[in-house]
């Protein structure tokens, strides 16, 4: 099973700017997992249905955030998802448009897929309140789903960089929303107490990046002034069969249809 996660940063316009070309060129990918939908479902579904893959059809799910035009996640497939839940966290706690969990049938394996998105976050401002709650329920989740045996695979835009190899400017971001201790805190909780392996790592270990983000500003893309944010967690089951991890970097920055790039690796089942 291909799976790819992308923050399509507004589906709408990923398409106008290039998308259904990356698409046309990776017919292999079974489940794509959408980041930053910003959209109705019927916008998405009629975006994609305008580029069928060669072989079937897409299968949708899309949980919309509770204000229009913000967030939002996706997961189209060329597989039929056999379930789905979008719960996460206590009742009271607004995380639509962010956590999307798809149970899927492979030959007889349950493997469940999940897109999120995590806040972006500001420092000493609610922003940074709601992204801690949601980092807080996020890993309480992600314990139940290790410790019930699942292979399961968290995909999307985290919005923090684990260590100093995710961030070219690390020293400079030190006291910023996305490399604060107490968030990547959590993400020492996730692999290093729970066992979820960051595929993305393995793949590349002690090298910095590959990043998967770049601030449209400045010479960013161009002198790879990035972060690492975008990310397949996997239990250590499914892990084990994880290969061909690739970021897919634009060739140049006029080629960009979105400001993150598509992670693609491949899970033998």
């Amino acid at each position: 099973m291909k799976v790819a996660t992308v923050n399509v940063n507004g589906v709408r316009a990923a398409f106008k700017k290039g998308m259904a070309d990356w698409l046309a060129a990776n017919q292999d990918i079974d489940v794509i997992a959408l980041q930053e939908v910003r959209a109705e479902t019927k916008d998405l579904v009629e975006l994609f249905e305008a580029n069928p893959p060669a072989n079937g059809s897409w299968h949708f799910l899309h949980d919309a955030a509770s204000a229009k035009g913000r967030a939002g996640v996706a997961i189209v497939s060329k597989i039929a998802p056999i379930a789905h839940r979008t719960e996460l966290g206590p009742d009271d706690f607004d995380s639509a448009g962010r956590w999307l969990e798809a149970d899927f049938d492979i030959d007889g394996t349950p493997i469940t897929v999940i897109s999120t998105y995590v806040h972006s976050g500001e420092v000493d401002t609610p922003k940074q309140v709601e992204k801690y709650k949601f980092l807080e329920a996020m890993t309480s989740r992600m314990n139940d789903l290790i410790t019930s045996g699942a292979k399961a695979v968290v995909v999307g835009d985290l919005n923090v960089g684990h260590t100093e190899l995710d961030i070219k400017n690390w020293k400079g971001n030190l006291k910023n929303a996305g490399f604060l201790p107490a968030e990547r805190a959590y993400f020492d909780t996730m692999m290093g107490e729970q066992g979820w392996v960051d595929v993305g790592r393995a793949a590349h270990p002690d090298v910095a990046g590959p990043y998967t983000w770049w601030s449209y500003r400045g010479q960013a893309f161009d002198t790879d002034a990035g972060w690492r944010i975008d990310y397949h967690l996997a239990t250590p089951a499914l892990a084990a069969g994880a290969s061909n991890y690739l970021v897919h970097r634009a060739a140049s920055y006029d080629t960009r249809w979105t400001d993150h790039s598509p992670v693609v690796v491949d899970y033998a089942i």
